[in-house]
């Protein structure tokens, strides 16, 4: 690059600037605008600068970029600039540059906050969120009272397609995660319990937890990242193609079709996903412990239908259905609340399943304490 750019003598106090050969983007290893910079600054006592480009072939906008930094730095540093060795073109392209001065307040500058402006700013923002939310809870209740006095508008053939997607093609990837959790829970169990020759109570340990909280738990967490994320992602492209707008613009609530039927379908379907995984955490456990202790299947599930009674079954399913309610509001509250652009669908979608989440365990500590507080 050396050949292409160089300084070379001038008149007293002058930096002659010499450019050579071809300043075209299309691959050239042309100089950057930091080598013109770096002409000025090994100079010494340079007071103006001209240029001679007798041997400069075709140019383009890396010739001009080049210039652009170059001089912005001369009128910085107050030196002056001889531009009439540069081609016409580039002279009257740099003067329309520089013709109207940047708009003050247009670079965007980084704020620096301290400590404590962090602190306020986060609970603003926490508070605004809540707001949010409450709000929008506040909304699907009243999409839900439509819907008993049967005045919600919405097409039941998206209710069914959610069903769908929520409940069926959730199968696979529950049914794995809940065997494995029953496999671990044994295992763990059995390890422990029989320094106490009391390895049968394995049989409890996995009914009572797999029933009570994990399989609600996980089918949540599962459900969290594939229906919530979804319906984030679906109705934040849709607030970003005006979609929604256009519905209200007919009269028609987004509440009511877009949000009630994904809330639906989720609350029908988290209680049987829930079930289904407590099914299947349950064989898991008993495959293990079949394998490892010397134990009749007979055995393992008399022990199962002993350890469960209808207030776990029961209290289970609750949570399930709070699970569902919670991945609903997150997914279809944060879609609705995105951006106008395509990387707020994905901060909306990221912060969708953080949330729903976030409320699952919240929600499942509350009940876990109501539950023990009244016996259930």
């Amino acid at each position: 690059m050396a050949d292409m750019l160089r300084a070379a003598p001038g008149g007293p106090g002058v930096l002659r600037i010499v450019l050579r050969g071809e300043w075209l983007l299309n691959g050239s290893r042309a100089p950057a605008s930091g080598d013109f910079l770096r002409l000025v600054e090994d100079a010494d006592g340079v007071r103006g600068i001209a240029f001679d480009t007798r041997e400069l072939g075709q140019w383009d906008a890396t010739l001009l970029i080049g210039l652009a930094a170059l001089l912005k730095h001369a009128r910085a540093s107050q030196l002056e600039i001889d531009a009439s060795g540069l081609p016409e073109g580039a002279q009257r392209l740099l003067q329309l540059a520089g013709a109207v001065g940047e708009r003050e307040g247009a670079r965007r500058v980084p704020q620096r906050h301290g400590r404590v402006q962090r602190v306020g700013l986060a609970t603003f923002k926490a508070v605004e969120a809540g707001g949010d939310l409450v709000r929008f809870l506040g909304e699907l209740t009243l999409s839900m009272l439509r819907l008993l006095r049967g005045r919600a508008v919405y097409d039941r053939r998206d209710l069914w397609l959610h069903i769908q997607q929520a409940g069926a093609s959730a199968l696979p990837i529950v049914s794995l995660i809940a065997f494995l959790v029953g496999v671990i829970f044994a295992f763990v169990g059995i390890k422990q319990l029989e320094q106490f020759g009391a390895g049968i109570f394995v049989a409890d340990l996995v009914a009572i937890a797999m029933v009570r909280e994990m399989a609600a738990i996980m089918t949540g967490i599962i459900l969290a990242g594939r229906s919530g994320a979804a319906y984030a992602a679906q109705l934040g492209t849709m607030k970003v193609n005006e979609e929604i707008d256009a519905l209200r613009t007919l009269g028609i609530s987004a509440m009511d079709y877009l949000v009630l039927p994904r809330t639906i379908a989720l609350v029908l379907m988290m209680p049987l996903l829930a079930a289904y995984a407590a099914l299947l955490g349950i064989m898991g456990g008993a495959l293990v412990s079949l394998l490892m202790m010397d134990l009749s299947l007979v055995q393992y599930l008399e022990q199962t239908r002993n350890a469960v009674d209808v207030n776990s079954v029961l209290g289970g399913l609750l949570k399930a259905v709070v699970f569902g309610i919670v991945i609903a509001i997150s997914g279809c509250q944060r879609g609705m609340a995105c951006g106008g652009s395509a990387m707020a669908v994905g901060q909306a979608t990221t912060s969708a399943v953080v949330m729903a989440i976030l409320l699952i365990v919240i929600t499942a500590s509350i009940l876990t304490v109501i539950y023990t507080v009244f016996g259930i």
